[in-house]
């Protein structure tokens, strides 16, 4: 199995092998983990808790890189958990994006990968630049499942920290994404940015 390290600019085809830079695939999913959150706040469980400032300070970072990249979806599909709620409404502010692009979707809360095909075949055949918001293990996982890899974290890191940003090109139907099946573009990391 091939494994990705740091920021990414490998294509994969469906069976995993390389393919250069050529575009195979015609249909954008950003993959934003929500911000770190607040594990000191009063919240009453695990669906209320907050961000903490560090999550604030770089969901702010990665809306200013997705703009200066020109990285910015038509519509946006994000857990509606506290954090993860707080930093897509955050993302849309620093990015200049109307929030009438979201929509709040309960099936991203805790998903595991089938569920997360789910929402993507539900919501993906609707718009060439999705993004969706949400939480690790299933977002990490979802990466390694549509580019049939997996994903070497740099030293100190985890493969997909929060307010991570991965880039991936798809198939056009993503009502039947096979494994394998992505190219993933980048892995963007808020502490590899300029301002950590």
């Amino acid at each position: 199995m091939t494994e990705f390290c740091g920021s990414l600019s490998l294509a994969f085809d469906c069976s995993g092998s390389t393919s250069g830079t050529e575009a195979f695939m015609s249909r954008e999913l950003l993959i934003l983990r929500h911000g770190k959150s607040d594990w000191d706040s009063d919240a009453s469980g695990d669906f209320h808790r907050p961000l903490a400032k560090r999550g604030r300070k770089a969901i702010k970072r990665m809306a200013a890189w997705a703009c200066e990249q020109a990285f910015l979806p038509s519509r946006i599909v994000s857990s509606p958990a506290k954090r993860a709620r707080q930093s897509t409404r955050r993302f849309c502010r620093h990015a200049g994006l109307a929030e009438s692009i979201v929509v709040w979707d309960e099936a991203i809360y805790a998903a595991d990968v089938p569920t997360l095909l789910q929402v993507l075949g539900k919501h993906g055949n609707d718009s060439a630049q999705l993004m969706i918001v949400g939480h690790n293990p299933g977002f990490e996982e979802l990466v390694e499942y549509l580019a049939g890899a997996s994903i070497q974290a740099p030293p100190g890191m985890s493969a997909l920290p929060t307010a991570a940003l991965a880039h991936m090109d798809l198939p056009d139907d993503w009502r039947a994404l096979a494994p394998g099946c992505g190219r993933l573009i980048a892995i963007i990391r808020p502490r590899e940015l300029a301002g950590e």
